[in-house]
């Protein structure tokens, strides 16, 4: 599997990865300028030139994705008997800069349970962007590929379910997920909220509807067994607060913001929490 090919792989497997470049050569070097490798957390494909060349930026490749860095850098290495070279000498006589771009591969999964006119509106907004975007509805009718045409057409992978037990299908999400729980039925929203606090790897839970109905809501989850240690993982009402308007539109909209927060917080954090963000590599490693 070359570079390219391995690009591929990693956005299907949502993996992580970064793509390393021989940015320039100063001297000799055993790849020429343009020379590209992907680097995963347990695999490379191609190669810049071997050796301790190789396995440097390896090394540092896979220490931005252990810290979830997202901006590329530069990495120059000399090749001569002189460096102090952790993975064996290289005599080449040159100095080789290289490129490490971190690979935006690793697709979030948001999970729409509801697509009803807010669920539908939110769902078009989601779908222009780079995520596993899941629509689950208990209502078949509310799941037909003209009624989801218009989110086809985005940058987003579209995930549909129809489940007449919306619960269920929590089970097929990944860890990590987000979910907004927005259903047609009050009943439905009080069992997706009580599934989804049980499984504490999901990512983001959010419920739309007034103060009110979370009031109750936590009354009901508490009769269930859930302390209010749980309950802090639910965002209700969701959305953004100071935005008033209950029109599905800009409902949506504010949701959507909300989400886009999230996700960003999301994307700085290391995969390893107890990973530092490692400094900027220059010269000998």
């Amino acid at each position: 599997m070359n570079w390219l090919a391995a690009l591929n792989h990693l956005t299907q497997t949502n993996q992580p990865g970064v793509l390393v470049t021989v940015a320039s050569v100063r001297g000799h070097a055993p790849r020429e300028a343009g020379a590209k490798m992907v680097v995963s957390l347990d695999a490379i494909w191609d190669s810049v030139g071997g050796g301790n060349l190789e396995m440097a930026a390896c090394e540092r490749a896979r220490a931005l994705m252990r810290a979830g860095v997202q901006a590329p850098e530069l990495l120059t290495l000399r090749l001569t008997d002189s460096a102090n070279n952790e993975y064996g000498r290289q005599c080449c006589g040159g100095e080789v800069t290289l490129l490490l771009e971190p690979l935006a591969t690793v697709r979030p999964h948001i999970a729409i349970f509801g697509v009803g006119h807010v669920g539908l509106e939110l769902g078009m907004m989601l779908s222009r962007l780079p995520v596993n975007l899941h629509l689950v509805d208990s209502r078949e009718a509310q799941l037909t590929p003209e009624r989801l045409a218009l989110l086809e057409r985005g940058a987003a992978k579209l995930h549909v379910h129809h489940s007449p037990i919306p619960e269920m299908s929590l089970y097929d999400l990944p860890a990590g997920s987000h979910l907004v729980i927005m259903t047609h039925d009050h009943a439905e929203d009080a069992a997706l909220c009580d599934a989804a606090l049980r499984q504490p790897e999901l990512g983001f839970i959010g419920l739309i509807g007034s103060k009110v109905k979370w009031i109750r809501f936590q009354e009901q989850l508490k009769a269930v067994g859930h302390t209010e240690g749980d309950l802090q993982r639910l965002t209700s009402p969701v959305g953004l607060s100071h935005i008033k308007s209950k029109t599905p539109a800009v409902i949506a909209i504010s949701v959507a913001a909300q989400l886009v927060a999230v996700l960003e917080a999301a994307q700085s954090r290391p995969l390893f929490p107890s990973t530092q963000p490692p400094s900027a590599a220059k010269g000998t490693p």
